[in-house]
């Protein structure tokens, strides 16, 4: 995803220096993937924030490496090791920092606060989703007659091959608003979202749609349609999965 914190938050005070960490830091130095993976540029990175002792920037990259899939254990090991190096109480202040990026409860999740809210545990969908995810209802169904809903997921959930089945019009509109996620039609290429991204599903096509290493949200809206119906089929499986992180 193109970085844009410079300009955002600098943009009109120093605007070089934004660009030179919007353009050249994370555009072409972070943009050597064939080089060094994002993963261990992220690793790399936490562990020099904490040996200067720069603890937000620490938070910052925390959670930049989780999108980037270092997992909870590798930043534990990180912090555990550095603390025999730039001192025991530097692993004190950065654990905690782990321990909020990385928290799956929702009630300690700090670090994620969808645009639309994340609402409620999907409980009623559960049976349909490999993970945890979370629904808000924007406008309910027949009020006006287009259902939309906030559909928040937790890192790696996603929901299993299903169709919206209609015998005219009908179908789903995804609109995605944070984080990043995975869409992917029967026979086709999966394809990564971003925020901004739309997807535009017909009728009756097979597909699933969830989160990547990360929380992502979009915004789900029901094409009105006749004879609408749901078809819930096979999950995707962790290894399907994983091949795609």
């Amino acid at each position: 995803m193109k970085q844009t914190a410079g300009r955002e938050n600098l943009g009109k005070l120093a605007p070089e220096f934004a660009r030179y960490n919007d353009d050249i830091l994370f555009g072409e130095v972070w943009g050597r993937e064939d080089k060094l993976s994002l993963h261990d540029r992220s690793m790399i990175t936490i562990a020099a924030l904490m040996g200067a002792k720069n603890f937000p920037q620490v938070k910052a990259h925390l959670q930049m490496g989780k999108a980037h899939g270092v997992t909870k254990e590798e930043a534990v090991e990180i912090v555990t090791q550095l603390a025999f190096y730039t001192g025991w109480a530097n692993a004190w202040t950065v654990f905690p920092m782990i321990a909020e990026v990385y928290s799956e409860d929702v009630g300690d999740n700090k670090e994620f606060n969808p645009m639309f809210g994340l609402g409620q545990p999907n409980d009623a969908y559960a049976k349909y989703f490999i993970g945890q995810s979370y629904l808000n209802p924007l406008a309910k169904a027949g009020e006006p007659s287009v259902g939309i809903a906030n559909v928040t997921f937790s890192p790696k959930c996603r929901n299993n091959w299903h169709k919206h089945n209609a015998t005219k019009g009908g179908g789903q509109i995804l609109i995605c608003t944070d984080g990043e996620g995975w869409y992917q039609e029967e026979g086709k290429k999966v394809r990564k979202l971003n925020p901004g991204d739309v997807v535009v599903i017909p009728a009756n096509v097979k597909h699933w749609h969830g989160a990547a290493n990360c929380w992502f949200s979009h915004i789900s809206i029901e094409v009105p349609g006749e004879n609408t119906s749901n078809e819930w089929c096979e999950p995707v499986t962790d290894e399907e999965y994983e091949k795609l992180n």
